[in-house]
């Protein structure tokens, strides 16, 4: 079977359950955003130390769910996401924290690994914005626009733990 159907010619796409809907939609808008997170985070894997590459598969294959479930308009995805998944984000994020321990805003981008990350972040936040949207006019899981913020958040702190490993963390106040 050749992913080039020809169905979406026209406009449209089909949901997890079927349904046809507008390229152009709030919802797809939202899952293809966090489909160019997931991209733009398989760049970064490829420029990142080998424990945080292995974070990003991880994290990747959590978004594979985050897509599905916002790709679901009426029917229950069948892996959704859960609040146990924000709480492991969430200690992740106070692991690399405890390590690095910022004291000031950030200039971003003083690596190429860190300068991958926040791009990446970056995405995560319009992700975040994007499925925000959609939730203005469709039901969506808040536990979604949870994970999202809470990924943002550890995107950062894994952008600054590169930094940190590499002794280049740059602060606002060091660059006025």
């Amino acid at each position: 079977m050749s992913i080039s159907t020809g169905s979406g010619d026209g406009g449209e796409t089909s949901l997890w359950s079927g349904e046809r809907i507008d390229k152009d939609s709030h919802r797809v808008e939202a899952y293809g955003t966090i489909d160019e997170l997931s991209s733009f985070l398989g760049e970064a894997k490829h420029h990142v130390s080998e424990e945080v590459a292995d974070q990003i598969v991880s994290i990747q294959r959590f978004l594979f769910r985050v897509t599905g479930q916002l790709a679901s308009r009426d029917v229950k995805y069948v892996e959704p996401i859960e609040e146990s998944d924000v709480q492991k984000l969430t200690g992740m994020i106070h692991k690399y924290e405890s390590v690095v321990r910022l004291d000031g805003f950030v200039i971003p981008g003083s690596t190429i690994a860190s300068s991958k990350l926040d791009i990446c972040r970056t995405v995560a936040r319009r992700a975040e914005r994007r499925i925000l949207t959609l939730s203005k006019n469709e039901h969506v899981d808040s536990v979604i626009v949870k994970y999202v913020n809470r990924l943002s958040d550890l995107l950062f702190i894994l952008a600054r733990y590169e930094e940190y490993r590499a002794g280049k963390i740059v602060y606002k106040r060091d660059v006025e």
